[in-house]
């Protein structure tokens, strides 16, 4: 038995003891829980039998599970520690099932281990070719002056925009665009979902993050003369993207239904109103209406989590395209 293998057995074993004695301190405290519960029930009893002049005692009713008084009762109690136990104990289970498998897998075959990864990829591109294509647009050098941080504005960018996507997705279980609920949701996700207030800030500190690294990515690539040819497009792809980030900023302002998100669409939409020419047709189009009504605050929902996020998206991988041909411009 070489030394990789009893390594392996070492942390197997290892892990197993571990998890015997969590589930045994765990198994203990809730039995201990439980008959401390079923004891006051007990002696509760002869005292209410007794004040009704009955020599019967009552049977206290049966204690239920966490998560089963939660879904029932709605309370909210203990509801993750189901999730926990199968959470700590999955995981252990699985890295002890992988490690009995990766040992006798060296074992029968005699052959070094070759990583699940590397299978999946290799029985992916034999049939259909992926690994070469896929080389070519990914194996591209970088040049060292492309290493400095101004360089990174851009990516930052993009980094927050995904982070606006996971914290938006996770919101908009607990949102509901009404104008009878929209406030009251949002006070829902700040006081009662777990992490939802984290959440929220999240969200909210990205969207301004994002705003300022875009302005500062334009600024960067001004000041550097990368707008001229043969990169005009790029220019032109990232005023887009600047675009629909401040448009990101300002439909997503009206979502809570405060005074301030109301006031704040009412003085932004008669700004638009007051292009010439086309500035009623703005106002009407953006407020659904003349004022600032529900209809608004669902078309502004709409556009925030539909209609800008299709557009950033389908722009991004335009400008990123564009950036991949043409390369990082030099320094000046």
């Amino acid at each position: 038995m070489n030394k990789t293998v009893r390594r392996s057995l070492f942390f197997g074993l290892a892990i197993v003891l571990v998890s015997g004695v969590i589930l045994v301190a765990m198994t203990l405290h809730a039995r201990a829980r439980t008959g401390a519960a079923g004891e006051v029930a007990v002696l509760g009893a002869p005292v209410q039998a007794a004040s009704q002049g009955s020599a019967s005692l009552e049977v206290p009713p049966p204690k239920q599970e966490p998560c089963l008084s939660c879904h029932i009762t709605g309370q909210d109690k203990n509801l993750w520690t189901p999730v926990g136990r199968w959470a700590i104990f999955g995981t252990f289970g699985l890295i002890f099932v992988f490690g009995i498998y990766r040992s006798a897998s060296v074992w029968t075959l005699r052959k070094p281990w070759v990583p699940l990864t590397t299978r999946v990829v290799d029985w992916v591109d034999k049939r259909y070719t992926v690994r070469e294509p896929i080389a070519k647009v990914l194996n591209k050098p970088v040049p060292r002056y492309a290493l400095r941080w101004w360089y990174c504005l851009g990516g930052i960018t993009a980094f927050l925009f995904v982070v606006q996507a996971v914290t938006g997705i996770m919101l908009a279980f607990y949102y509901k665009p009404t104008a009878a609920e929209a406030y009251a949701s949002i006070q829902f996700i700040e006081t009662q979902v777990r992490f939802g207030s984290a959440i929220r800030m999240i969200h909210s500190w990205s969207a301004n993050g994002m705003i300022v690294m875009c302005i500062a990515h334009m600024l960067r690539v001004f000041i550097m003369g990368a707008y001229k040819a043969p990169r005009e497009l790029n220019w032109l792809s990232g005023a887009v993207l600047l675009v629909l980030t401040l448009v990101f900023g300002f439909t997503g302002y009206l979502l809570p239904w405060d005074q301030r998100a109301y006031w704040a669409t009412t003085v932004g939409t008669d700004i638009a109103g007051a292009v010439p020419a086309i500035g009623s047709l703005v106002l009407v189009m953006l407020r659904v209406g003349w004022d600032v009504s529900e209809a608004t605050l669902g078309r502004f929902y709409g556009l925030h989590i539909i209609v800008t996020p299709l557009l950033t998206i389908t722009f991004m991988l335009a400008h990123f395209i564009m950036i991949r041909r043409l390369g990082v411009k030099k320094p000046l």
